[in-house]
């Protein structure tokens, strides 16, 4: 069964949003504050270690109520439905899109409960010294060999939880540049080092290209048989792995029904399973499935993917934003933006329409940011005095990791401050200084966490899936394909290998 096919504009829904925008889009939100003493209530996601306020942002009930009703005309639940079913919904690929049975604990497939299995014994196995290397020699170090979502899903999330690490030093290497390579090269012992290819097909070519440049410098030092002890594969394409010189043992799975910038619940995380240890793993999949089952049962007034995504459409189509930052208040969601740029943007950046039509209004944003406090001493400027309106959401913890209680106090006052100081500027201020006026009425989200776990990061990661889910509908485009990233492969290929 097909996804609805709805162009969102035409829709009376969106006439009555236009009409509305119209009469709101000068209130100043202080003035919001101050008629609605409830608003901060009101306006407030309470769920499981979450606390969503979106009070800050430059709308009212009625513009809830018509966003709601614009979700409900374009047949959200139907698609939700939909998707979680395992309906081809990636039509263009003729593709389920099933992400979501990679967490799924009620109802698993066989066959991921079989690759979690491989995947605890396999990590067990190298967290607890028990696979050695070629000389006899334990692993010490993983280096992962991908690219796109095969390198940043599982890199965001091992850096992010490193305080659930191990002994176990992990690296990433996904740049085609060879000097990226050969500085990593400087690091790894080839006795003590693991080394994890993770490619779909085992064709990528910047993936096989640094996989076969680490494999000639492994040999360097070792045999073609020693390969099966150094190398494993994340892939379907068996007969290529074998060829490659690794065992059909170290084969690890994964399925055309998850997309790459959202594997990184499946085998794909390997070396997140090996860095934090096989619970934690789980952890983070369980935290991703009860978000899974919040989206999906929850009713939209109070569903937190659903608010944020119309949020943004709102932002996006209304006032004409091109951007949105996302700022989190901790150094460990360092890797959170880059990753998320290509689940954004990968996803919804689509001119034609489920119709085959090109598209005459704005779908995916621009998705941009850093961690906080940095980024307060760098673009905060624009945000504040800036002639663009930047749409943010901000992400916090209550908690210390390590109970750094007066710097997580100075952390969290400056998490709180900012969303309050773009909302306010100087508003009714009698500031003689026309260069220290700050206009407020900058909308943000504040997004509040009670501690950073593998759980409560899972959920937080689901929640921008299913946003991106929820914008792809309302913008009537197919989020699950990336046919723009085909050309300039396709072009690369012409110029490495002319006819």
């Amino acid at each position: 069964m097909n996804l609805p096919s709805i162009n969102p504009t035409k829709t009376e829904a969106w006439r009555k949003l236009q009409v509305h925008f119209s009469e709101i889009k000068e209130v100043h939100m202080m003035d919001l504050f101050n008629q609605d003493k409830e608003r901060v209530q009101k306006m407030n996601i309470t769920w499981n270690e979450f606390q969503v306020d979106y009070s800050k942002n430059r709308i009212t009930d009625k513009t809830i109520s018509l966003l709601l009703e614009l979700a409900e005309d374009l047949g959200l639940k139907e698609a939700i439905e939909l998707q979680f079913e395992g309906s081809k919904i990636n039509q263009t690929e003729d593709r389920a899109v099933l992400h979501t049975a990679l967490r799924d604990f009620d109802i698993m497939k066989p066959e991921v409960k079989k690759a979690l299995q491989k995947m605890k014994k396999f990590s067990n196995a190298v967290i607890k010294g028990k696979w050695k290397g070629y000389t006899g020699k334990t692993i010490t170090d993983i280096v992962n060999i991908g690219i796109g979502g095969s390198d940043l899903g599982p890199k965001m999330v091992t850096n992010a939880l490193k305080y659930y690490s191990n002994s176990l030093k992990i690296h990433y290497i996904s740049n085609v540049d060879g000097d990226h390579v050969s500085e990593n090269l400087k690091e790894f012992n080839r006795e003590t080092t693991l080394f994890i290819i993770v490619s779909k097909s085992f064709t990528t070519q910047e993936t096989m290209t640094n996989a076969n440049a680490i494999k000639n410098w492994f040999l360097q030092g070792a045999t073609q048989l020693d390969i099966e002890k150094h190398f494993v594969a994340v892939s379907t394409n068996e007969s290529a792995v074998i060829d490659f010189g690794i065992s059909e043992h170290n084969v690890f799975p994964i399925w055309d029904w998850v997309g790459g910038r959202f594997s990184l619940w499946s085998s794909v995380g390997l070396s997140t399973c090996c860095a934090i240890g096989y619970n934690n793993f789980e952890e983070l999949l369980r935290g991703a499935y009860e978000m899974d089952l919040h989206f999906k049962n929850e009713e939209f007034s109070k569903n937190i993917p659903v608010v944020l995504a119309l949020l943004s459409v709102w932002y996006n189509n209304f006032f004409d934003c091109e951007s949105e930052a996302v700022i989190p208040y901790t150094q460990y969601l360092e890797d959170f933006l880059p990753y998320l740029q290509q689940t954004v943007m990968e996803s919804n950046g689509k001119s034609v329409d489920r119709n085959g039509n090109t598209i005459n209004y704005q779908t995916g944003t621009i998705v941009w940011g850093n961690v906080g406090a940095n980024a307060q001493h760098a673009f905060f400027q624009l945000l504040h005095q800036g002639t663009k309106l930047v749409p943010v959401d901000f992400i916090g913890f209550s908690e210390s990791l390590y109970n750094n209680k007066n710097q997580h106090q100075i952390l969290k006052a400056n998490f709180f401050s900012q969303s309050e100081a773009l909302l306010q500027g100087t508003y009714k201020q009698n500031e003689p200084n026309v260069y220290k006026v700050f206009s407020g009425n900058k909308p943000s989200n504040t997004i509040l966490i009670n501690s950073l776990t593998p759980k409560s990061l899972g959920s937080l990661i689901a929640v921008y899936e299913h946003k991106i889910f929820v914008q792809g509908i309302i913008w009537n485009i197919f989020s699950f394909d990336q046919w723009g990233v085909e050309l300039g492969k396709k072009l690369t290929n012409q110029l490495l290998f002319p006819s």
